[in-house]
This record gives structure tokens, sequence and C-alpha cells, in this order.
């Protein structure tokens, strides 16, 4: 009888296991694997083309990284678009919602529409907007001319090419928070709000005592989605501006990025990585004790 139930609870392990296994395979190979070797890589003198003259450097590249002005323009660039991009994309996303929650004729039309930015490549969406913003005969320049305002150079200017990058992320961005969004206000009982409006309760007081309070999860976790895909920004300066002009662009994992793979300098690239990732850490650190005293 006991040797019965040992087999049917290992049994019931392997096929556990079974689920499991393939997770711990992909987490292994493209997560625990790729940051053990970049980790090693960072203390070497690494060019990928010679890789058999490869040598130990200690904590030099580390040094090197502290005193990169390039990178710590990229450390720079990248908190100010998280800075502005976060709020931004997720006050966009929550105000589309509230517009689309609505049981109107043709809604779903709207809802596609704006959902449509998310489905398509991030690459191409760069490159339409690099002809939206061409400061001599963009898109945009005419309608500001159409108005009476004068040409903008846009992303030719330093002050102006990474606000222009905050734009089209937030409105490429928006659309899949604002279908989280709708899903959160569709659960929030309607009784609460017929309640709200016989004790004589405006709009605006529904919104802020019932909406907002009713979303607060799925806010929290839109903000730290957002934030971890803010920044590692990279396709659209890529694509659009290539880190310039003056480096005005250029973020963390577009600077790894060149100093890896265009620069073949994959030790000092892998140590830029390290530091990236510590980061990464003490964002997510920050955020999730900030939730946590909120919660208490």
């Amino acid at each position: 009888m006991i040797s019965i139930m040992k087999k049917n609870e290992i049994r019931k392990n392997a096929v556990s296991m079974s689920f499991v296994l393939p997770a711990l395979i992909l987490v292994f190979t493209f997560v625990i694997i790729p940051f053990a070797l970049s980790f090693y890589y960072s203390f070497m003198d690494y060019n990928i083309l010679k890789p058999k003259a490869m040598s130990f450097v200690g904590l030099d590249n580390f040094k090197k990284v502290f005193t990169d002005t390039v990178f710590l323009k990229s450390i720079y660039n990248t908190f100010r678009f998280t800075i502005f991009v976060v709020p931004l994309q997720l006050g966009v996303a929550l105000g589309l919602a509230l517009l689309v929650n609505k049981k109107l004729k043709g809604i779903k039309l709207f809802r596609l529409a704006f959902f449509a930015p998310t489905v398509l490549s991030l690459v191409v969406i760069s490159i339409l907007w690099t002809f939206i913003y061409n400061p001599n005969n963009g898109l945009l320049n005419s309608i500001l001319n159409s108005v009476g305002i004068a040409s903008q150079p846009f992303l030719s200017d330093p002050t102006q090419a990474m606000y222009c990058i905050v734009f089209l992320s937030a409105w490429q961005g928006a659309g899949f928070q604002m279908m989280i969004f709708l899903a959160g206000l569709q659960d929030i009982p309607t009784y609460l709000y017929e309640a709200a409006e016989v004790d004589g309760a405006s709009k605006y007081q529904q919104f802020l005592n019932i909406t907002l309070p009713g979303l607060k999860n799925i806010s929290i976790l839109l903000f730290l989605t957002i934030t971890i895909g803010a920044v590692q920004l990279l396709i659209q300066p890529m694509m659009m501006t290539q880190g310039g002009p003056l480096n005005s662009t250029v973020t963390i994992v577009y600077e790894i990025y060149q100093t890896g793979y265009k620069y073949r300098n994959m030790g000092y690239g892998s140590a830029m990585a390290v530091v990236f990732t510590a980061i990464v850490l003490v964002i997510v650190l920050i955020q999730n004790k900030l939730i946590v005293s909120k919660e208490d």
C-alpha cells in the first residue's frame, strides 16, 4: 500500500515537472546562461572578432564605465525618457479606456483603431514617424504651418529629439494598456456608480472615489511593466536618430548594443550590461518598497 502511494506521488511529481521543465529550460537558456557569460566577459578584454586574444583585465571595464561620458549621458537620457513616458502613457491609456468604455454603436471600431499601433512592428512605426517628423516636408510641420506655427527641427534638435521619441512611444504603447484598463473598468460593479448617483456624487467624485480605487491593482501592474519597458528603450533611437543629435537620445541599451556589436568590444559592453542589470534591480526594489509601504 505504501509503495503504491509512493509511486502515485512520484508520478504526480513527474507530471508537475513536465509542465515546469520547458519554462525552466527557456529561462536557463535565455536568461541565466547569457547573464553568467556577460558577467564573465565583463572582467575581460574581449573583441568578438578576436576571441583567442581575450585577456583578463579585472575591474578595468567597470572603472571605465563610471568615467565614460557617453554611457553616463545614456543613463541620464534613459531616466529622462522613463520619467516622461510612464505618466504620459498611463494617462493616455486611462483616458482612452474611459472613452471606449461606452455602449455605443461602432465603439468596437474605435477600440480596434486605438489598439492597432500596438500590434504593428516598432521598426515600421519608427520609420513612419521619422517621415512625419521630417523638418523639411514632414506631415507634422505641414500641419503646424497651416495654423501659422513655424517649422520645427524635431529629431534634428537635441532639445526636442527625446520628447519626440517620448510622444511616439506613448502613442504606440497606450493601446495595449488601454485594453487592460478597459477590462478593469468593466470589472467595477455598476451598483457602486448607481449608489453614488443616488447620493448626489458628481462624475468627477465618482471617478476619484470609485474608478481610481477600483483600478489600483491594475495601475500598479501597468506602472511596473511600462517602467521596465521604458528603461530598455532601443528600437526608436536606433531607427530614428542613431543616438543623436549630440548623443541626446542615446540610451543604456542602445549604447550596450553599439559597444558590443558595432564596435566589437564585448568585454566592455558586458560590463555595461551588468551595470544596467543592477540599475533595473534597484528600480524594481524601490518600486516594490513604495508599493508595499502604500498598501500598509
